[in-house]
């Protein structure tokens, strides 16, 4: 597989079904969405942005197998999966809050070699994939060069659902705001990715994530120069339901100062 080309298709693609998100959105009525659970929206655009993806994605890499949210397609790959957020930010698309994406990544065994997050608000295309760096658009970005939390933007996600842990985050949120020009939750984990990609923000982390809020940020951040870990250590970031993306140099006071007030390992 060559993943230029494969990541050159995926962008057309997600800018696509990002086209029909943006314009679905014009007319969108908050009375149809629908509940997965507590504080867990799901809408008829998710379900048919999906659909596309899905589509699209079948014939990009044939024998890849899928990871979705909306469950359009469940069969995994043996060696390549797909990993599918078709509406990121879902919440905030309900509400007219021009802060979502289209996240799509692809995992060759447990390794992200490429993502796209298109963000269509901001005709906004971040991509990447092993080995060749990553862009927006078409020009190449990198992480930030601060070199400390005190110099740092750094952006989180609040619980929805979970809320057992609440105050040890705000305990954690409380030292960050302490520490840095300040913190900021924009409500969209892949757009939190990358932006840490893109110098906009020095670094992110968010607990009670799925693989499909992640990966293509991942993927992005690291081939922008940044790093990528669980809370307190490297660990599987994708699967492990928590995450710490930084431009590198602010990467160990923020484990430092999660680990300060964290006690609970979410694997």
């Amino acid at each position: 597989m060559n993943l230029q080309e494969t990541a050159n298709k995926l962008n057309i693609l997600c800018r696509s079904v990002g086209t029909f998100i943006s314009q679905e959105g014009e007319r969108f009525d908050r009375s149809k969405v629908e509940m997965k659970g507590f504080n867990d929206l799901v809408s008829y655009v998710d379900k048919e942005a999906e659909k596309q993806l899905v589509d699209g994605l079948q014939s990009i890499l044939p024998e890849a197998g899928f990871i979705t949210e909306e469950g359009t397609a469940t069969t995994r790959g043996e060696r390549y999966n797909w990993v599918i957020d078709p509406l990121d930010g879902t919440t905030n698309f309900t509400h007219s809050l021009p802060v979502y994406c289209v996240s799509v990544g692809l995992l060759d065994g447990d390794k992200v070699v490429l993502g796209t997050v298109y963000d269509p608000n901001r005709d906004e295309c971040f991509w990447a994939y092993k080995g060749g760096g990553a862009y927006c658009n078409d020009t190449a970005i990198k992480v930030s060069d601060a070199p400390a939390l005190k110099d740092g933007l750094i952006a989180t996600g609040f619980p929805y659902h979970d809320f057992g842990l609440t105050q040890q985050y705000l305990q954690v949120l409380g030292s960050f705001m302490s520490k840095s020009h300040g913190v900021r939750r924009m409500g969209s984990a892949a757009i939190d990715l990358v932006y840490v990609a893109c110098g906009r923000f020095e670094g992110f982390f968010e607990y009670n994530l799925n693989p499909w809020d992640v990966a293509a940020g991942a993927v992005i951040v690291q081939e922008a120069g940044g790093r990528v870990s669980k809370f307190t250590e490297d660990g599987d970031f994708v699967f492990g339901r928590e995450i710490i993306a930084s431009n590198g140099h602010v990467h160990p006071e923020m484990q430092q100062t999660i680990a300060e007030f964290w006690k609970k390992d979410l694997d």
